[in-house]
């Protein structure tokens, strides 16, 4: 069988990494079990894409849709087209789609579109109630259509149940972001600005923002930075930036003696700030269960999540966004009072072997 994997953007990449080692595996063991990895350019500079393949050892896309920017809607009909044109040369019999990014919903539609091709959802089912949010419109309308469901968390099965899935097409396997963590963990990388910054471990705050109710207003981000400066108890803030929020930053005028703004980190880099910090501050919801599973307090910036697990097992407290509420976890974090969190379940790092085990078993590989 052949079977399409799509990623796009930075987020994918995590969770892609791990389902074609296992489906390299399975070749290893004489199984008819092929894939072709699609590339859709959503993300196409060198530090949210290239870096990552090569850091994550992902083998180079069989094909490069190379959308680039736009608007949403220009790079969903882009990456609809372009994937439409490679199944019409030659079709798949599973389309895996993997998040919730704009390629994952756009490559879902155009494969059922076309030729009714099975789709699967990797992280189906998680929701955030926030309309707002261009994710929770991609996951709704890829989970609409899709045929499998495998998911992260109980919460996510039952939020597909809610909505009319039937049992037999829900897949708990786990997190395969996590799948990538553990392997990846022993290679974690120094970055340069540790030496620079002079930071040891558990003495700074590892932060990251780029949601728009924190940082499209000047206003509204000036007065967030500086609550987080003011409650940090002088430790080194250490941001790694998008350019966009940096052009934001500067606007407003915003600088601390202990606030470091800094270039965007590949994953191994990045990662080895967080698993040596004293806590994370941020409004990702990646970020976050990676925290969990390192066992980092974790705040997020954010009225709701995708990923409720990470707050009522993992090390994760929802602030909303409200820069009042910042000083108070703050307190709560030098303290000493932070809870300690535990590793949600199937959080393990096996998803990926259980989820090309599931997909063998459908499409009757044995």
């Amino acid at each position: 069988m052949l079977i399409d994997i799509i990623a796009g953007a930075r987020p994918n990449f995590m969770k892609i990494a791990p389902i074609i080692d296992a489906i390299e595996v399975q070749q290893q063991n004489g199984k008819d079990i092929q894939y072709r990895l699609v590339h859709t350019g959503q993300h196409y500079d060198k530090k949210m894409s290239a870096d990552f393949f090569e850091q994550l050892n992902i083998p180079a896309p069989h094909h490069n849709l190379e959308v680039g920017s736009g608007t949403q809607a220009e790079q969903t009909g882009k990456i609809m087209m372009g994937y439409e044109k490679l199944l019409l040369e030659k079709p798949c019999d599973l389309c895996i789609v993997v998040g919730d990014v704009t390629s994952t919903m756009a490559c879902s539609i155009a494969a059922k579109k076309l030729n009714n091709i099975k789709v699967a959802h990797v992280e189906a089912g998680i929701r955030s109630g926030d309309w707002t949010m261009p994710e929770e419109i991609n996951r709704m309308v890829t989970d609409s259509i899709t045929d499998y469901f495998f998911t992260t968390s109980d919460v996510a099965n039952n939020n597909l149940r809610k909505a009319g899935i039937s049992e037999d097409r829900i897949f708990f396997v786990g997190n395969t972001m996590i799948d990538t963590l553990y392997k990846q963990m022993p290679r974690f990388q120094q970055p340069e600005v540790w030496k620079t910054l002079g930071l040891k471990e558990r003495e700074y705050i590892i932060m990251t923002l780029h949601r728009p109710a924190n940082v499209d207003s000047q206003d509204n981000l000036k007065y967030l930075i500086d609550e987080i400066v003011k409650s940090s108890h002088g430790l080194p803030l250490v941001f790694p930036i998008h350019p966009r929020t940096a052009k934001i930053l500067e606007a407003a005028g915003v600088s601390a003696p202990n606030l470091h703004i800094i270039e965007p980190l590949g994953y191994l880099e990045f990662n080895y700030l967080v698993k040596n910090a004293k806590a994370v501050i941020t409004d990702s919801g990646g970020i976050t269960e990676e925290a969990t599973v390192m066992s980092i307090p974790c705040m997020t910036l954010r009225d709701s999540t995708e990923r409720p697990e990470t707050c009522t097992v993992g090390t994760n407290e929802l602030l909303g966004t409200d820069p009042k509420a910042v000083a108070p976890a703050m307190e709560k974090l030098f303290s000493g009072n932070w809870k300690k969190g535990g590793i949600p379940e199937m959080w393990d790092g096996k998803t990926s072997p259980r989820i090309v085990a599931h997909i063998m078993q459908l499409f009757g590989i044995n």
